[in-house]
């Protein structure tokens, strides 16, 4: 990746929706040469994903927790049973006391239990600890430039 392919990305973050051409005066190229550039980008996965930054608040998620779940087994093989459960934003494999670390939004804390109700029924789970966010002072997009 190149300064261009640098710029592109950053231009990309801040809007999705520029056109080629508007893409291409930010980095001096014709719009032909941006969306080969775009294209190539895709698919070596730099860009993932065209997405839209949505409020949770907005869509009644007010809840937003971090699950530390325990394990007595081994939880690399439970991606799939994690994913299952629509609540679960992220999850991720950790080094540390816990074995998983879970990014859950819910509407209420009544519904956070829920969640917490059907992660027991994962195998190997053996307790869970909700840490729940009182006030987010930000969140970041990954930058490059």
């Amino acid at each position: 990746m190149d300064q261009n392919d640098h710029v592109l990305i950053a231009q990309l973050q801040r809007d999705a929706t520029q056109s080629y051409a508007a893409l291409g005066q930010s980095v001096g190229l014709s719009a032909g040469a941006v969306h080969e550039r775009v294209r190539k980008l895709r698919e070596r996965g730099a860009i993932r994903a065209t997405t839209v930054d949505v409020d949770p608040k907005a869509l009644g998620l007010e809840v937003l927790s971090y699950v530390m779940v325990n394990s007595n087994a081994w939880m690399g093989d439970t991606a799939a049973a994690f994913a299952a459960l629509p609540e679960v934003q992220e999850a991720h494999v950790i080094a540390g006391a816990a074995s998983v670390l879970l990014k859950v939004r819910t509407p209420t804390t009544e519904q956070l239990q829920d969640v917490l109700r059907r992660i027991y029924d994962i195998p190997g789970v053996s307790s869970t600890q909700a840490i729940v966010v009182l006030e987010t002072f930000f969140e970041r997009p990954i930058t490059i430039c």
